[in-house]
């Protein structure tokens, strides 16, 4: 990936579309970060140990979360950092405590819903299970179920005719429950005792779990001239994705440098961020203020760090929609393969301001990007997403920006082929400083 020039590259999105199916969960995601970047000459960090001032890329792993950062050579103490912020999680279906469920002859799942998913895109599709087992020793293990296991059947139309008048209506507790075999008798254990088979673990080894329903059909290019590309969870893998890859291109740049470059990549924004591996937690500000002072920095090198410090949250947003314009403002109509959008609201909603336009059209002008801007109708809510939090709780600067998509929150997302190379080549430029 060159900075310079913004030619699109198809391997990249090949690149984003391998990524989205190896990475079900936020705990794969993070994990196939860290393999990318130990490719790219980083070296994960424990939280535990004493950190080392010197040169060169480290990562530290909490849960669903990265952060990963470069020091330059000679960076003083004081020298700000550029940070591209996203969020690994996406809203889906997690299991629950105690799974095994089902009724009238089916063997159930009992799931609960996790953050805002449009339900009915759910429906009637094949579906893997995939997460986080924690054994009784402590330690965990990943494990994925990548072929179709589950399914949430819809109601046929003949028993309930009201659909056709009326729209589909769903109940997040009844109608949400997917089915996974048959049999009248439910034992309370079958689910992990499954999943200890297919991870290879001993049976009764599994103390703990945090697993969540996905699709598995792969990420697809779609149209007449492959323009588009169908895939689950782009909300926001494809902001980490292009981050790791801006990341890792930037880190053999030391010499070019002024910043020290930083991807943070957090987990929980799909339900408020509050948590110690969300956005509204410790960890970015702690890994920070250790690399200062690591590197032998004072608490005024700290602040003045902060200071210059620069985040682009970057996050998925609206394209406008060809059957519905009318949801979008008239004169902002973001299209796909246009380039990254900047996102602007003046209620705080997001937190780019006009100076941090300004920083990101810089970045853009750098990379040959072109660059939209999406503003919400004013008759619709605005949603949100990190931006604002990392302003606020770190006292940085924060722009927020984006690829445009459509069918946000839905279990398959639609984007332009074009738009995560032009994105990762405006967050390489904007990383280098």
């Amino acid at each position: 990936m060159s900075a310079s020039a913004a030619r699109f590259d198809r391997g990249h999105t090949d690149d984003l579309m391998s990524f989205l199916a190896a990475s079900p969960t936020p705990y794969h995601a993070v994990a196939n970060v860290a393999e990318r970047l130990e490719k790219a000459g980083f070296r994960q960090v424990a939280e535990t140990d004493a950190w080392e001032g010197t040169s060169g890329g480290r990562y530290v792993l909490r849960g669903g979360a990265i952060v990963a950062w470069y020091v330059p050579e000679g960076a003083a103490p004081h020298t700000p950092f550029h940070i591209v912020g996203a969020h690994t999680d996406s809203p889906n279906l997690r299991v629950k405590p105690q799974p095994d469920s089902g009724a009238h002859g089916w063997r159930q799942v009992a799931v609960e819903i996790y953050g805002g998913p449009l339900l009915n895109s759910w429906l009637d599709r094949d579906l893997g299970l995939a997460g986080r087992l924690t054994l009784r020793d402590g330690s965990s293990h990943l494990v994925n179920v990548d072929r179709p296991l589950l399914r949430v059947p819809q109601l046929a139309i003949h028993l309930d005719r009201s659909v056709a008048t009326e729209g589909l209506k769903l109940d997040k507790q009844r109608h949400s429950q997917p089915v996974w075999g048959l049999g009248d008798d439910v034992t309370d254990g079958d689910l992990i005792a499954f999943l200890e088979q297919e991870a290879g673990l001993p049976a009764g080894s599994v103390a703990g779990w945090d697993l969540m329903v996905n699709p598995v059909e792969a990420p697809a290019y779609l149209g007449r001239d492959r323009e588009l590309v169908a895939g689950p969870r782009m909300d926001n893998l494809l902001s980490v994705h292009a981050g790791a890859a801006a990341l890792a291109a930037v880190a053999t740049r030391d010499a070019r440098l002024t910043r020290i470059p930083v991807l943070a990549a957090f987990d929980h924004e799909e339900n408020g961020s509050q948590s110690d591996t969300g956005a509204d937690g410790p960890l970015l500000g702690s890994v920070l203020e250790r690399s200062v002072f690591a590197r032998a920095g004072s608490y005024e090198d700290r602040a003045r760090a902060f200071a210059g410090t620069v985040c682009l949250s970057s996050d998925t947003g609206h394209a406008v929609h060809p059957n519905y314009p009318e949801r979008h403002d008239p004169t902002h109509h973001p299209r796909v393969n246009g380039g990254p959008i900047l996102k602007v609201n003046v209620n705080n909603r997001y937190a780019t301001d006009g100076s941090g336009r300004a920083v990101f059209a810089a970045a853009c002008e750098k990379a040959n990007v072109p660059f939209q801007t999406f503003v919400s109708n004013n008759s619709m809510p605005c949603g949100t997403t990190i931006g604002p939090i990392t302003a606020a709780r770190h006292g940085i600067r924060t722009v927020d920006i984006g690829a445009a998509i459509l069918s946000m929150h839905s279990a398959r997302e639609l984007c332009g082929a074009e738009d995560p190379y032009l994105l990762a080549n405006a967050l390489a430029a904007f990383l280098e400083g």
